[in-house]
Formats: C-alpha cells, sequence, structure tokens
C-alpha cells in the first residue's frame, strides 16, 4: 500500500534551517513526480518545490528560491526539502506528494498521493 511520511518540521527561529524528509513506501520516488506543498493557516494550499521523474528536474516558487533545495535519495527511496533562511512566512503544514500520471514538476495538477503532513513553525 502507497504512503508518504513527512518528518522533520518543528520550531526553528527566524534564518534558521530544517530538512524535512519524505519517506515512501509501496512506490519509487524515481518513478514519480514528487512535490513539496504547504498549507498556512487562513490561506490557500502552495506549491513550494518539486523534483521530476528521470531527468531530476526541480522547481521552485519564486519565495523560496535560493533558499529551499528538493532532493532525492534512490537508494532511501526518499525525498528531501532543505530549507535555509526561514522567515515566518515559511509557517506552515508541509506536505509531500506523488504524481506519476504527471512525471513532470508541477503545483497547478493534482498528485496522486498524499502525506500527512509536517508542521513547521518559524518563530523568535
Amino acid at each position: 500500500q502507497v504512503q508518504l511520511v513527512e518528518s522533520g518540521g518543528g520550531l526553528v527561529q527566524p534564518g534558521g534551517s530544517l530538512r524535512l524528509s519524505c519517506a515512501a513506501s509501496g512506490l519509487t520516488v524515481d518513478y514519480y513526480a514528487i512535490g513539496w506543498f504547504r498549507q498556512a493557516a487562513g490561506k490557500e494550499r502552495e506549491g513550494v518545490a518539486c523534483i521530476s521523474r528521470s531527468d531530476s528536474r526541480t522547481h521552485y516558487i519564486d519565495s523560496v528560491k535560493g533558499r529551499f533545495t528538493v532532493t532525492r535519495d534512490n537508494t532511501k527511496n526518499t525525498v528531501y526539502l532543505q530549507m535555509n533562511s526561514l522567515n515566518p512566512a515559511g509557517t506552515a503544514v508541509y506536505y509531500c506528494e506523488a504524481d506519476y500520471i504527471r512525471g513532470t514538476c508541477h503545483f497547478e495538477y493534482g498528485y496522486e498521493y498524499w502525506g500527512q503532513g509536517t508542521q513547521v513553525a518559524v518563530s523568535s
């Protein structure tokens, strides 16, 4: 059965860093586009970063470019989101999503599978 489990969230001060993990079972992450989405309280869900299958191309929302990096470790069947220089706008629940039908990075279309989310809070 397919399962995506996010971890690594927590409370961090502005300017700090966190690395989120998305551990997959029941699917092989290098066969799927993997997207990171977040939803802050009172706001709509937004795509943050994604990595394509096959060529591993990545894409980022403008507000996190240069600060966030998404990577894939096929030996661990895990995708990571490294978040540096965090600011309060990064406070949200972060979700890992996987899509086989659309294997190229995208934010505007739905993904097939979702994780349970991990909370990130950026506050002094």
